[in-house]
């Protein structure tokens, strides 16, 4: 992979890129299938299941308390991307805004384009995970996710879903897209958790 567009991190950063992976120069664009393009007025986020059932347009979302994030962004086809700056809402905000039934442990992500990804109800409920809906300062593409997507950073990308627009709380766990295809279930990009069996 070393090459014009990814490089072995050097020596100040190695403590911050977890094993196997480069950086990328820029901010690469992988999507399973077409890319979903919903503008802001269409887009909505459905939550249900072992939740009482709600909806959420873009409005709501920008009504919600509004920070900066920059965090480091790491993809299980072993690139990673150092401080990239997100705008949007933490995931222990949005949480106010719902009422779970106790028996909730896990969550399904659910996207425009039919994609899935599972988590716990723990990992998904992380302080340092949010809804972004601006990347270094512009309103997220499309290509990137847009107009609203979540980021799960301490996990591998893919646990960060493009397009979001469903969360499904269950009472047990059950397997997204790739997971069902042979990723991890967790995906911890220290632990090298790339495919099921590792």
């Amino acid at each position: 992979m070393p090459g014009k567009f990814f490089n072995k991190p050097d020596l100040e950063n190695a403590d911050r890129v977890p094993p196997g992976q480069y950086l990328a120069s820029g901010f690469p664009v992988l999507t399973y299938g077409e890319t979903p393009q919903v503008t802001k007025e269409e887009w909505q986020l459905k939550v249900w299941g072992k939740a009482s059932e709600k909806r959420f347009k873009f409005a709501d979302f920008m009504d919600l308390p509004q920070q900066e994030f920059t965090k480091d962004f790491h993809c299980v086809t072993r690139w990673s991307k150092l401080d990239v700056k997100w705008t949007g809402i933490k995931v222990t905000d949005f949480l106010k805004s719902i009422e779970l039934d106790p028996s909730a442990t896990h969550v399904m992500q659910h996207c425009y384009g039919g994609y899935t990804t599972n988590l716990t109800l723990e990992e998904f409920a992380r302080d340092d995970n949010f809804f972004a809906h601006t990347l270094f300062g512009e309103p997220l593409s499309a290509e990137h996710g847009g107009p609203m997507r979540l980021v799960v950073p301490h996990l591998y990308a893919w646990k960060s879903s493009k397009w979001i627009n469903g969360l499904e709380f269950l009472d047990r766990e059950e397997l997204g897209f790739w997971e069902r295809n042979g990723y991890h279930r967790r995906g911890e990009p220290w632990a090298e958790e790339r495919y099921s069996g590792s």
